[in-house]
């Protein structure tokens, strides 16, 4: 068995009698995936490109300042909850999850807000205020959620969908519940309040989608939200990235840093190993790839060792938006600023038109700004609040030259935030950085780019997105944004749990 370092020299220990099971990535997938297999008898080994676990879910320290690189908002932690139940803890044993009331404040150009959370009174009193003759349909808007939260999530999140007659059962019932529809559409035909409209169809973007192309199914995000709640974890999302390597740690499993997987090695036609970029080649008996998909695909796969998703087929599918994403602290605090606040720009549709379509970077934006210090002042400095701030941006499909605009960008940003609701921010900023979709290419290997992989379009959901078991290759599995079900944490931690349906038990077949 190989034994944990962050350098990539790797020293052979004993019991190596289980067969070997290797993820690649760390993201919380990846991390998932690891636990699971752990607890169906496997040893297992991660390894991660960068210096610390995590993926998007990384951690930048710096300054006396914590920053969350990328998820900020738990949903459904009861997927979290399993993987320490698979190992006979308790999640709160090592993470505290709070959870946020209001979820977060959508704010328009003109000075309109709404308070989004989970209780019924409270959003049929904000829905009342905002939009009185909407309020009968929004109930029903929440009635249709559920029915298809309870069909899309519930019985369809962990399914395999290993052949198409996987998804010939399940076309009735995403018809049934107007999954050829997009979810500003299904939106649209319960209320009329264009506002309205925005506030309950906005939940695509959290996981790399159009609200106007993305498939209704992803209306279930409502009634999730709703049934759930939404939470944050004391510490920042990182700590749960550490109990979960904690688990793996306990498990006798090992997670590697500074290891990049250069190619996965192929043997009469499976997956029986890795070798990574310092040579050294590491044989298993599965291949779990939490990186992104399609760059798995096309970067650590020779085209020959594929036939379905060959070079042409990843270049002709949809994907993502880009983030712009903004770090930094602050020398005083603002209060009055929500953990949680989204900050809609002059145009709604045909911003997005320019993000996914034109592939153009517009003058204006949309923000979603994220005050964790509002609930855990321990991520900044006394006196301080650590911020970060999002902007969806069009992918590398485009032609924005990120080294010549991110400066300009962040600029552009800070002065709509110090203009709408942090008062003289230039002059209070004491540490910054900023990632640009070059940075989630370069750094995170996300092809053209995207920061949730393909595009939650109908076409390329359950069966059209690459499967959790790979059609080109035994031994071979995939979890993440990149395979079924899709991006947020809900999805990528189905994902792993569909692999107990895919992925031989070890304690059975060792």
């Amino acid at each position: 068995m190989l034994t944990r370092t962050q350098t990539g020299n790797y020293a052979e220990s004993a019991n190596a009698d289980r067969p070997h099971a290797v993820v690649i990535g760390s993201g919380f997938g990846g991390l998932a995936a690891a636990v699971r297999l752990g607890a169906r008898g496997y040893r297992v080994s991660v390894f991660e490109k960068l210096d610390a676990p995590g993926g998007r879910a990384y951690v930048f320290r710096q300054d006396g300042f914590t920053f969350d690189a990328g998820p900020t908002i738990v949903t459904a932690p009861f997927l979290f909850e399993e993987l320490w139940q698979l190992c006979g803890r308790r999640m709160e044993e090592d993470v505290t999850l709070e959870r946020m009331s209001p979820f977060y404040r959508i704010q328009f150009d003109n000075g309109d807000y709404f308070h989004c959370s989970e209780d019924p009174g409270e959003m049929r009193a904000e829905v009342s205020r905002f939009a009185p003759a909407d309020v009968a349909g929004y109930e029903r808007f929440m009635k249709k959620s559920e029915a298809i939260y309870r069909t899309g999530f519930e019985k369809l999140g962990d399914v395999p969908f290993t052949s198409f007659m996987d998804m010939a059962r399940v076309l009735p019932d995403l018809l049934r519940l107007s999954g050829y529809r997009s979810v500003h559409g299904l939106v649209s035909s319960y209320v009329r309040d264009p506002r309205l409209r925005i506030v309950l169809s906005f939940h695509p973007l959290l996981i790399g989608g159009n609200p106007f192309t993305a498939t209704a199914v992803y209306a279930l995000i409502a009634f999730l939200e709703r049934k759930w709640g939404v939470h944050f974890a004391m510490g920042g999302t990182g700590s749960l990235v550490s109990g979960l390597v904690g688990l793996i740690e306990g498990q006798g499993g090992e997670v590697h840093c500074n290891a990049e997987v250069e190619r996965i090695r192929v043997e009469n036609g499976r997956a029986a190993g890795v070798r990574l970029v310092n040579g050294r080649e590491i044989p298993a008996d599965i291949v779990v790839s939490n990186a992104d998909s399609a760059w798995t695909y096309k970067n650590l796969l020779a085209p020959s060792e594929r036939r379905r998703w060959s070079n042409g087929r990843l270049e002709r599918s949809s994907y993502s938006m880009g983030l712009f994403v903004w770090y930094f602290g602050t020398k005083r605090t603002y209060p009055d600023v929500d953990h949680h606040t989204i900050l809609l720009g002059p145009r709604y549709e045909e911003l997005l038109k320019d993000i996914f379509d034109r592939k153009k970077l517009a003058d204006d934006f949309s923000l979603y700004l994220h005050r964790p210090t509002a609930t855990d002042p321990s991520l900044a400095p006394e006196g301080c609040d650590a911020f970060y701030v999002l902007s969806p941006v069009p992918n590398l499909g485009g032609d924005t030259d990120w080294s010549q605009t991110g400066e300009a960008y962040r600029k552009s940003v800070a002065q709509r935030l110090e203009q709408t609701l942090l008062p003289d921010l230039e002059q209070n900023i004491v540490t910054s950085r900023i990632m640009t979709p070059k940075d989630f290419e370069t750094r995170l290997n996300a092809y053209q780019g995207a920061a949730f992989g393909l595009e939650p379009i109908l076409t390329q959901s359950a069966w059209f997105r690459p499967h959790n078991k790979s059609e080109d290759l035994e031994h071979l599995y995939f979890v993440g944004a990149g395979t079924h079900p899709g991006a947020g944490l809900p999805g990528v931690l189905s994902s792993a749990r569909v692999l107990d349906k895919v992925v031989p038990d070890a304690r059975i077949t060792n």
